[in-house]
């Protein structure tokens, strides 16, 4: 949004925009999971998957946080979702009922009122999904849980998501193992749907699905947002999948954000060598096409253990002296675009197209 202003390392947010506007609002949250050694089992170090990101999401929008497997996002996700417990900084959630609310300071019968404004797709369908119970019983059980529904209103509640997602009300009294992967993701989509929650965390929903299944969960979700004024947090490691159904977009790596800007600004004005080398790895439709990778050498940095400086120097074409002794501050370099970047003003670098 133009005009607003966040600071770095948890400071406070200046932000002349409307916030009723901001459905979610990260600041400075960490998530570091202790490393214990020995007979009795001492902390001798942390891994800090989560190391101080700040973001917002505007209601009714998709914030797609991408990066490569083990950079925090999923992390990220859950931890907004008190499913994992945040190390500290603030999540604030913007409430239909109750308000602005701090949600990393709720206790448990709190969040337990919360959460129904709050669900989350997993990613892997064949375990996200309980074999011992039918689709009624999956669909259901949020209404159960929270006294919403019960009797001949349950079922015709479960029958409305299921046709919401494309699949037939008679399928209600099958398990799991009867349907393909495609079909139990839609179930567990009508699942986070039970609910009429404001903010779905789609953690990687596609990733285990073949690629045309995967246009048709993408196509749902977009029509869902539209239908039932969803607010999406789209967890992926696929930049395609991101560029296709998000708003604005922020590119993780080692547990920081290193570029966050709308999608179209991103794609095709990246100011971060990281998400040029992410870019540059984007498969391309014409198999006569020739790629330009850019090849990162190295390793990913060590969460428990990362560099000095830039975390990314050290597999970085362009580094210098500096990118090794300082940290480089998350900064809007304009147009509301944020880089984690010494020499992000100086860099020209490869969008998406250029690589075609």
């Amino acid at each position: 949004m133009p005009g607003e202003a966040y600071l770095h390392d948890g400071e406070e947010m200046s932000n002349t925009s409307d916030q009723d506007n901001v459905l979610l609002e990260v600041k400075d949250l960490k998530k570091h999971f202790p490393i214990r050694r020995g007979f009795l089992r001492r902390t001798i170090g942390y891994v800090k998957a989560v190391d101080g990101i700040s973001f917002y999401i505007n209601e009714g929008r998709t914030f797609g946080l991408v990066g490569e497997s083990g950079c925090g996002k999923t992390t990220t996700g859950r931890t907004i979702l008190r499913l994992i417990e945040p190390t500290s900084g603030e999540i604030t959630f913007n409430d239909q009922d109750t308000g602005r609310v701090r949600v990393d300071q709720l206790d448990k019968e709190q969040m337990r009122t919360l959460r129904r404004n709050m669900q989350i797709v997993f990613q892997d369908p064949y375990s996200s999904l309980n074999p011992r119970l039918t689709i009624k019983q999956v669909v259901g059980e949020p209404l159960v849980v929270n006294r919403v529904a019960k009797g001949q209103e349950l079922a015709d509640r479960i029958g409305e998501l299921l046709r919401a997602v494309g699949l037939r009300p008679e399928y209600i009294d099958r398990y799991p193992h009867a349907f393909s992967g495609g079909q139990r993701q839609r179930i567990g989509i009508a699942r986070a749907l039970a609910l009429n929650p404001k903010l779905i965390v789609c953690d990687e929903p596609v990733s285990a699905l073949d690629v045309s299944i995967q246009a048709q969960v993408l196509n749902l979700l977009e029509d869902l947002q539209s239908q039932f004024g969803l607010t999406y947090l789209f967890v992926a490691h696929d930049l395609s999948v991101i560029k296709h159904i998000s708003d604005r977009v922020a590119v993780m790596y080692v547990g920081k954000l290193v570029e966050m800007a709308e999608t179209e600004e991103l794609f095709a004005n990246p100011k971060h060598p990281y998400t040029e080398a992410l870019m540059s790895a984007v498969p391309r439709p014409d198999p006569r096409a020739r790629s330009k990778r850019v090849v990162l050498r190295g390793e990913v940095a060590n969460p428990a253990n990362p560099p000095p400086g830039c975390y990314f120097h050290p597999r970085c074409q362009y580094a210098q002296a500096t990118c090794a002794r300082e940290p480089p501050v998350f900064q809007d370099v304009g147009n509301d675009h944020w880089v984690a970047c010494h020499y992000a003003n100086e860099l020209e670098l490869a969008g998406l197209e250029m690589f075609d």
